[in-house]
């Protein structure tokens, strides 16, 4: 496909994704099958942020074939988009459940498929139990689909009021990060920049298994998201790779946190590109990583 063809249909599947409306839910099902992975996954990333505007059975049955997509980055973003759907995906938790042990699918993968299973079961037995959940933010109870939408963007209860005010801009920002993720890792994990994609070939090839980019709670009421995250380890790994003002106050503020935290963090710098691996590998040993290559 051309690039700017490709450029344009990912803004469009964005697009109709930020719009709220209902009626964005046939194109978005079109842009689904595109022959582009990556605008087959902004659209399925769309479809579940449509998630208690759209008619889950409308979208559901779609997504569930998206599944098996060759690209494991689009399997992922169907993953999440199901689990936005809480009651809704009931359905679909036979198979969520036999991707979470499936040993042939990716890590990634595997971890997302478990926290879905468990919301839309959460979800399924608020709705069935009628059982009590409200609002971390103003305390007023919610329905389950609200339960289901606020645990899949931010592991916390939030009814829609809530959500809406105090993370769209949270939410525009992630936005604007899933559309810089065009270079793919031999993984397949899709990364915002050549740094990133040395990061996670090296590890990939190193055998050290890694989420990428994924929000993580390190303090109480707080979550951060690391370029990279070494579960076995427990080492965070950013990759700083600007070097305007803004960008380095946000870093200052960034390493500050995790040093009060007590993190063992692994700063990396766009100046050590050529010698990447050589200093991440170095970086590692500190803390006992060991790398094969």
């Amino acid at each position: 496909m051309d690039r700017k063809i490709e450029k344009s249909l990912a803004s469009r599947a964005v697009e109709l994704g930020k719009s709220g409306k209902a009626e964005a839910v046939p194109e978005l099902l079109y842009l689904a099958k595109s022959s582009s992975y990556d605008v087959r996954r902004l659209a399925v990333s769309a479809l579940g942020k449509l998630a208690g505007i759209a008619n889950s059975a409308d979208v559901v049955p779609f997504i569930s074939h998206i599944l098996r997509d060759p690209h494991p980055q689009v399997r992922q973003y169907a993953i999440k988009a199901l689990s936005s759907y809480g009651a809704g995906s009931k359905a679909v938790l036979h198979d969520l459940r036999d991707i979470s042990v499936n040993p042939s699918e990716k890590e990634y993968n595997r971890t997302d498929a478990i926290k879905a299973v468990s919301i839309i079961s959460e979800a399924q037995r608020i709705r069935e139990q009628q059982a009590a959940h409200k609002c971390q933010k103003c305390g007023l109870p919610i329905i389950s689909d609200e339960y289901a939408r606020s645990m899949k963007a931010f592991q916390r209860i939030y009814c829609d009021k809530c959500f809406d005010e105090v993370f769209l801009k949270r939410r525009n920002f992630d936005t604007e990060v899933e559309l810089n993720k065009t270079i793919t890792a031999k993984d397949g994990t899709l990364v915002q920049s050549d740094g990133e994609r040395q990061i996670a070939d090296f590890l990939n090839s190193s055998a050290i298994k890694f989420r990428y980019d994924e929000r993580i709670r390190i303090i109480d009421g707080l979550a951060i998201r690391p370029d990279f995250y070494l579960p076995e380890f427990d080492v965070y790994i950013e990759y700083w790779g600007m070097d305007t003002a803004d960008y380095k106050i946000g870093m200052l503020k960034k390493q500050k946190l995790y040093q009060q935290e007590g993190k063992k963090l692994v700063s990396l710098h766009f100046s050590e590109k050529a010698r990447l691996a050589e200093i991440l590998r170095g970086k590692l040993s500190k803390y006992m990583v060991a790398a094969k290559t």
